[in-house]
């Protein structure tokens, strides 16, 4: 199957199996969606300066997150509202992560409870957005930590949600078993105090830690000034994200802001990329570019809605064959192989062949 023709496919068979007002929010970027234009094609103008001479024969796309072995550096993103793609919803999706051996990020607003989530024996972190008062979203976290999530990762970049044109409020209907069934009342139906917090300091990245003793990562930075400032904090991982071209259009792409942020780590905490992501080509130019790990969000729910948990490991398993051949012609044994391949080589400073 050629580069990107199964992807076709999946948006097609999405498209068919998805009421138009859900399709509509899932596609949907902030504003004129300029940013969730550029997110795609950012990856395919990075040019990479592939190895050769190197024994690629059995290429291993295996490492570590957060001290979690995978088989693949592919994670699946958060994304809410999984049970209008499927009845299962965060259910199938995590079925699907744990048959592909992949890290699932679980949204704080899911329409599945965290314990149903954690008995599909997926490895699972949560994604948490902090309310103005913290103390009405800290009994669903405690909730996911007690269910098993191995992380938490603070979403940054929403004090408030960016504004998406011809998204049709009304058709969506009684949403209370689909979102946020994990949250107090308070919460759900937004309680002076359940808004977004719009004070988020470094301060509330101890709070999380010492509420649920896991490591956390902060996700939305876009800036190599806020991932040193994010690790001076405690971040055990910095997730350069611009929410899928969601929040604030005209940022910049996370492949243009991936060098810099990972540059600014330097091997201080992990680092991870969203945004565009289409093909293991994609994978492998985020790896080349700095990143540890890669996650999608919009692949997985698209094919959440088009077949199910076994269309997602489908999809998890297509990027994982790209990756591999990606890999291969590239001269990359390994995962840490692909560091540099962006650069020219004139720095080379591998060991003798």
């Amino acid at each position: 199957m050629s580069e990107h023709r199964w992807q076709e496919r999946l948006w097609q068979d999405a498209r068919a199996a998805l009421p138009d007002h859900v399709w509509r929010f899932v596609t949907a970027g902030a504003r004129e969606e300029v940013s969730l234009q550029e997110s795609v094609r950012a990856w395919s103008q990075v040019r990479l300066y592939p190895r050769v001479l190197r024994d690629v024969r059995r290429p291993d796309p295996a490492t570590t997150l957060l001290g979690l072995s995978v088989p693949s550096p592919v994670g699946i993103a958060p994304t809410s509202m999984q049970r209008l793609a499927h009845p299962e919803g965060e259910l199938a999706m995590a079925r699907a992560a744990a048959s592909a051996g992949s890290v699932v990020v679980v949204s704080s607003n899911a329409g599945t409870r965290f314990e149903d989530v954690g008995a599909t024996g997926a490895a699972w972190w949560l994604q948490a957005y902090a309310t103005a008062d913290r103390t009405l979203v800290a009994p669903a976290i405690e909730a996911a930590v007690r269910a098993g999530a191995r992380a938490v990762v603070l979403t940054v970049d929403t004090p408030v949600p960016g504004t998406k044109y011809d998204i049709d409020d009304q058709a969506f209907g009684d949403l209370s078993e689909v979102y946020g069934l994990n949250h107090p009342e308070a919460v759900r139906g937004l309680t002076p105090g359940a808004e977004h917090a719009q004070d988020l300091a470094a301060a509330d990245l101890a709070w999380l830690q010492g509420l649920t003793g896991l490591p956390i990562v902060v996700k939305g930075v876009l800036r190599a000034d806020d991932a040193r400032r994010c690790v001076a904090a405690g971040a055990a991982g910095v997730w350069v994200s611009n929410h899928g071209g969601r929040q604030l259009d005209r940022s910049v792409t996370t492949c243009a802001a991936l060098p810099a942020v990972s540059a600014a780590v330097s091997g201080s905490a992990e680092v991870y990329v969203d945004g565009g992501i289409r093909s293991g080509l994609d994978v492998l130019t985020a790896l080349a570019l700095g990143a540890d790990g890669v996650f999608c969000g919009r692949t997985p729910y698209l094919a959440l809605a088009a077949g199910g948990a076994e269309r997602v490991v489908s999809s998890l398993d297509l990027l994982h064959d790209e990756l591999l051949e990606a890999l291969r012609l590239a001269g990359c044994a390994h995962l840490c192989d692909a560091r540099g391949l962006a650069a020219d080589g004139s720095d080379d400073t591998a060991k003798p062949l």
